[in-house]
């Protein structure tokens, strides 16, 4: 490796080490010494992580937490299991449907999909006034619902997994077995599932690892359903007085610890599974139409309608209604709601700002979209086409950052750039804007790196050593070569990035400057203090907002390239 090499290296892993496992190194010590960032050094609290058996809320939190995640990555992943069979094997009409549905939960913050369902099915909800299903509010308020509507809104993670492997034509084994006399489902089970078992290992552990570190739908629950979680637990021992450094400390000593359990169980999993079925002969699986294609499509449309419709659907009823227990009349429409956004104000002393709070989100998701977007694009490159001696440590850091939740990432922040020792250094950037844009680039990073890293394993290295021996530098061959080959992707990695900083409602919850509007504050806000229909409002001009965005980003970006490529061709 050359010195170019390593300084690029050094600077990425370096940037890696501050932004993700600084903060989550500063939350284990806390652990240790709780209060120790800030002057207060109390006792160890070592003897402190036995009594989370012991302390109601603390016990809760973690038991709600597990039964949560474990509920939701299992059903998430059967759900997800079984939509991607029918998808790689089926072709019909509602299948694009049902990727566009897949992608839009998946970038959809958890704490809008969680408030629409609130609405929908509390007991003062539409499903109860309009259509006067009670049942149905008795069955999301418990951990059984939550787990039902957490999984509707965490499958596409398991769903895009499992989809990934179940493209490819393994049917010859099934055949194999099929004339050995097994049955249509002991081929399932001892052919097909076994050989899909890492697809949805992974997909289980993703489902997990996102939902255990949620904290949307506990944000959103705590106005109508007391559901203690480790996210929402760490989030209130910060924020009430007195602090509670030790109950944080300990709260998020678990959640990580518990993190990490899952991350080895995928390793170990993938590590002994066999992937050797791939061969030269490999084929993708060619998709026919069903014989009852009808039955696909109905079935699909009425599990969109309740996964996305739902949730979505409330959020804009609501926001039309003058009172959501009001009913269908045409007495109860009205536009106010948007009117009060597009006003500048929210007509109570508590909110800030709409319009701000939107332009402060857009503007910090843009700069961390880039700047994630900068950071993995040298961080791919230097995992796919160098040696590196620091190639472990990255790729070990950019797999701890699909790991650690916002929760942790805003506490540990809070620890390390909070210090009075800092402000002669001008980085005491608690309270300041800049830290969101930090904390934004560490959570976009994961995305950023895993687009870029899937374009890059398309590239032959072979131009690139050429170039290398004609004297081109590190710069130059990013530059010329890898960036025109893969321009595309820095697009959907941008895009990726932005679509999920805008909505972080963990981040912005902790680290948000004094008087300083962001829009999932905004949002949350509103809807804490029952002003549902401006909460709604808001929701829908938001998302409308980003998607319309990202729809003319892609466009630009798709007319700019056209326009490189015409003008290299003459």
């Amino acid at each position: 490796m050359n010195t170019s090499e390593a300084r690029y290296g050094g600077g990425v892993t370096l940037l890696l080490f501050v932004f993700i496992f600084l903060p989550l190194l500063a939350v284990l010590i806390n652990v240790i010494f709780p209060g120790l960032f800030f002057g207060q050094i109390q006792s160890s609290s070592l003897g402190l992580i036995g009594e989370i058996f012991h302390r109601p809320l603390w016990k809760q939190s973690l038991l709600n937490s597990v039964t949560l995640a474990l509920g939701t990555a299992t059903f998430g992943t059967i759900i997800g299991g079984v939509l991607a069979t029918i998808r790689a094997r089926w072709n019909f009409a509602a299948a694009r449907l049902l990727d566009m549905t897949a992608w839009v939960l998946l970038i959809a913050p958890s704490f809008m999909i969680a408030q629409g369902w609130v609405l929908f099915a509390s007991a003062d909800g539409l499903v109860h006034q309009w259509l006067g299903l009670t049942w149905v509010t008795s069955f999301i308020f418990q951990p059984a619902g939550l787990v039902f509507v957490m999984s509707l809104s965490k499958f596409p993670l398991a769903y895009l997994a499992i989809m990934a492997a179940s493209e490819w034509n393994i049917r010859q084994f099934g055949y194999a077995a099929r004339l050995n006399g097994a049955k249509p489902f002991t081929v399932w089970r001892t052919v097909e599932l076994p050989l899909a078992l890492p697809s949805y290992a992974a997909g289980w552990t993703l489902v997990f690892m996102d939902s255990i570190g949620d904290f949307g739908l506990p944000a959103a629950l705590a106005t109508v359903y007391k559901f203690p979680t480790l996210t929402y637990s760490i989030y209130s021992a910060i924020y009430q007085s007195p602090v509670r450094f030790d109950m944080a400390g300990v709260l998020a000593f678990y959640l990580v610890l518990i993190l990490a359990l899952a991350m080895t169980l995928l390793m170990v999993t993938l590590r002994k599974s066999r992937f050797d079925f791939l061969n030269a002969r490999a084929v993708k699986l060619e998709k026919v139409k069903p014989r009852f294609a009808w039955i696909y499509n109905l079935s699909i449309t009425v599990f969109l309608v309740v996964s996305l419709g739902i949730p979505i659907g409330t959020s804009a009823a609501v926001s039309l209604l003058k009172q959501a227990g009001g009913g269908l009349n045409v007495g109860n429409f009205t536009l106010d709601h948007y009117r009060e956004l597009f006003a500048g104000q929210a007509g109570d002393h508590r909110l800030l700002g709409y319009l701000e709070g939107m332009y402060h989100s857009l503007a910090i998701a843009a700069a961390a979209a880039l700047f994630s977007m900068l950071i993995g694009f040298v961080v791919a490159y230097m995992l796919t086409f160098t040696e590196s001696r620091l190639k472990p440590l990255l790729q070990l850091f950019s797999i701890v950052s699909l790991a650690v939740p916002g929760v942790v990432l805003g506490i540990g922040y809070i620890f390390i750039w909070n210090q009075k020792w800092l402000e002669p250094l001008g980085l005491h950037l608690y309270g300041k804007p800049s830290l969101l844009v930090i904390a934004g680039i560490a959570g976009a990073i994961p995305y950023a790196v895993r687009v870029q890293l899937g374009a890059f394993g398309n590239l032959s290295s072979t131009m690139l050593k050429a170039a290398a021996i004609q004297g081109a530098s590190v710069f130059e061959r990013m530059r010329d070569i890898v960036l025109p080959m893969v321009r595309q992707s820095l697009l959907i990695a941008i895009l990726a990035s932005f679509g999920t900083s805008v909505f972080d409602l963990a981040l912005a919850s902790m680290l948000k400057p004094a008087n300083y509007s962001l829009m999932p504050l905004v949002i949350d806000r509103a809807f804490e203090f029952s002003r549902y229909g401006y909460a709604t409002a808001a929701t829908v001009v938001s998302c409308g907002t980003v998607v319309l965005i990202i729809v003319l980003l892609q466009a630009v970006g798709r007319l700019v390239f056209r326009w490189l490529d015409g003008k290299k061709s003459r």
